[in-house]
């Protein structure tokens, strides 16, 4: 059930990311703002990817929660280096464009900026996946079982495994030292062997 419900999570976030990516099409990026539209819609789409993946980890009873070590560790570095470069190819001229062209020259990665300009979509999909990598599931929820108000809390996966047979029958234990089915029933008295026979 968890395998079709996270393929049939993927598929429509597949469909929804595709629709806004032939959004993004219809959109004139030669304007600044235009080009900023395309660039949320093709975030959006990653986004989209990311957090579908997440919807389908619900069905794990995961409780949902957003990871600051990812967002800090991977999503910001990813958003500097990628924003840099579409930042950079804005249409028309700027003072976010020209200090983000001067200042790539000023640390030899001109050439670099200058070579990505073809994949400004692919990055802006890029930080809204990785964004989207941001939230997470807790995984399955673990049902506790408290033994005494006064002790700790134990989960079932530290409670020893029995060794008993499930039946509604059991063999007799036998008494210690003799083998099982020999020796007198428990029930019984042994007799005295100190009193002599008459």
């Amino acid at each position: 059930m968890y395998r079709l419900t996270r393929a049939s999570s993927t598929l429509i976030a597949a469909g929804v990311a595709g629709l806004l990516i032939w959004l993004a099409t219809t959109i004139n990026d030669h304007t600044t703002g235009g080009y900023w539209a395309a660039a949320g819609l093709l975030a959006g789409a990653g986004l989209v990817m990311a957090l579908f993946q997440l919807l389908g980890g619900w069905t794990k009873w995961g409780v949902p929660r957003f990871s600051m070590t990812v967002l800090l560790a991977a999503f910001i570095p990813v958003l500097i280096a990628a924003g840099w470069i579409i930042v950079a190819h804005q249409p028309h001229g700027n003072w976010a464009r020209h200090h983000a062209l001067s200042w790539s020259s000023g640390i030899h990665i001109r050439g670099l900026v200058d070579d990505l300009t073809s994949y400004v979509s692919v990055l802006a999909f890029g930080i809204g996946l990785v964004f989207g990598y941001s939230f997470d599931t807790t995984g399955p929820r673990q049902r506790t079982a408290a033994v005494d108000q006064g002790q700790d809390i134990v989960t079932p996966a530290d409670l020893p495994a029995s060794d008993e047979p499930v039946t509604s029958r059991r063999e007799p234990i036998a008494p210690e030292g003799e083998a099982a089915g020999e020796g007198a029933p428990a029930d019984e008295v042994a007799p005295n062997k100190t009193t002599g026979s008459n």
